[in-house]
């Protein structure tokens, strides 16, 4: 008769009696088609229930331990005892500390008391309140529809963008949006991307598996006659990322042109912190001159309300989003219920154009305090402030003899961290720009003096600018 000793803590006694013969099995001490005894006569020598010898039996036939023969009783199976596990790895090393920065000017996080959470928890309860049950259904493929028109709306007022729903895609980030409009303008094409430009479309067209090639600027944006052989060209011209070129309407009208003279060539204009020009109207987006339907026009709200607010959108020509709905009509719509309806309301209530207004002084400020700060700082002569009534950064070119990276290395001596404009080239045109491409959104330019100090301080132990 099997004897086991159960008094194993706090484990279930029927647990306990499964490890115990499961053991037993394993280590060969009961045999390939040995009986077991009889639930009743296991738990009469256990004292133990009848129901916790079930209960072990049960869990040791459903493993394949055990096998239950009908009016005969239980029977071993043949298992093969468990190898034995091999030797733990080493612990890896563990990574090194990220460095702790006085000053992050290559980020636009967005500070805690600039976003409306009281407004958005407001909307947020009112929306699952009143849509109850909808909320759990899926989204259509392009998104809520009341998301849609109030986006097409918003265009209309603010960028002057004479849009219907229907050619609106919502999706979770341009990330997802990009890679969308792979499949959608096929992977034969060329991309061509601006070079300086964010680093990351490009690293999104390349992990796609698509050609894409750097299209050099000049103070107009992108050099028509350089594109080559390109199809489609990603670019920003109300406010080009890192330099703040704004596209002037000659160079815009041969954009257009050059992509009206072949079939398949389309421009994605990507308008992502077109709201946040400081001084002046806003500059019209490129697809509000298009006549063809050769611009599809791309933006997102993490840039406008928060990172987290992962709600991005495209606006596609007709003949695009019919050939999207036939092709890839199947794909569902990445964005929870939840946050569309919250962001519909946020944008049909006025509450969005309010933070906007709000937002734009408060970035406005941060930005005099820092060039406030440059111009009474030692080196203020040596200093020049490229872009600075664009989006949420400028240029700071110094005069200087200095490597790029030898700028960035006195910077972090300084505890501030620092790009410059030859970090995003893809063609080394920008070697040595002496340019640093400074991101204020997220910093507090109450402590510009400070770490201006600091760093003229270094600069000068180090043998001044020169």
């Amino acid at each position: 008769m099997l004897t086991y000793d159960l008094e194993q803590g706090n484990m279930p006694l029927y647990e306990s009696l499964y490890r115990s013969i499961r053991e037993d099995i394993l280590a060969g001490r009961l045999r390939p088609g040995e009986k077991l005894p009889s639930k009743r006569a296991l738990a009469d020598h256990l004292k133990i229930s009848k129901v916790t010898v079930e209960n072990a039996y049960t869990q040791l036939a459903a493993e394949g331990y055990i096998t239950s023969k009908e009016k005969v009783g239980y029977f071993v199976e043949a298992v093969t005892e468990a190898s034995p596990l091999p030797p733990a790895p080493p612990e890896p090393e563990p990574p090194p500390d990220e460095p702790v920065w006085e000053a992050d000017l290559t980020s636009n996080r967005l500070r805690a008391e600039a976003f409306p959470f009281s407004v958005w928890a407001k909307l947020l309860r009112e929306v699952m309140l009143d849509f109850g049950e909808e909320l759990l259904r899926p989204m259509p493929m392009g998104g809520a529809p009341l998301l849609r028109k109030a986006i097409a709306e918003f265009l209309y007022g603010y960028r002057s963008m004479s849009v219907s729903p229907e050619q609106i895609l919502v999706g979770a980030g341009t990330d997802f949006l990009y890679n969308l409009l792979i499949q959608l303008l096929g992977r034969e094409k060329c991309y061509a991307v601006e070079d300086p430009g964010y680093g990351k479309i490009r690293q999104v067209y390349e992990a796609a598996g698509v050609r894409c090639v750097p299209v050099p600027l000049d103070a107009d944006g992108v050099r028509v006659e350089c594109l080559g052989d390109a199809d489609v060209v990603h670019l920003s011209p109300s406010h080009h990322f890192p330099t703040g070129i704004v596209t002037p309407i000659g160079r815009r009208q041969a954009l257009l042109e050059w992509a009206e003279a072949a079939p398949g060539r389309y421009l994605i204009e990507d308008d992502y912190d077109s709201e946040f020009r400081l001084s002046g109207r806003p500059i019209p987006p490129l697809q509000s001159i298009d006549r063809q339907g050769k611009v599809i026009y791309l933006n997102s709200f993490t840039k406008s309300i928060a990172p987290s607010i992962r709600i991005s959108f495209l606006v596609l020509p007709m003949p695009l989003m019919e050939a999207f709905r036939s092709r890839l009509g199947f794909y569902s719509c990445t964005v929870p219920s939840f946050e569309q309806y919250t962001l519909a309301r946020f944008l049909s209530r006025g509450y969005f154009e309010k933070h906007i207004n709000r937002m734009k002084k408060y970035y406005r400020d941060q930005r005099d305090q820092i060039l406030a700060a440059l111009n009474a700082s030692g080196f203020g002569s040596r200093i020049q402030v490229l872009g600075q009534d664009s989006g949420l950064h400028f240029l700071l070119r110094v005069d200087t003899g200095r490597s790029d990276r030898a700028l960035k290395e006195l910077c972090a001596r300084a505890g501030i961290r620092i790009r410059c404009l030859s970090d995003y080239s893809q063609s080394g045109n920008t070697a040595d720009s002496h340019c640093l491409v400074v991101n204020y959104s997220s910093f507090d330019g109450a402590r510009a003096p400070e770490l201006l100090s600091r760093l003229e301080a270094i600069l000068a132990g180090s043998g001044g600018t020169n």
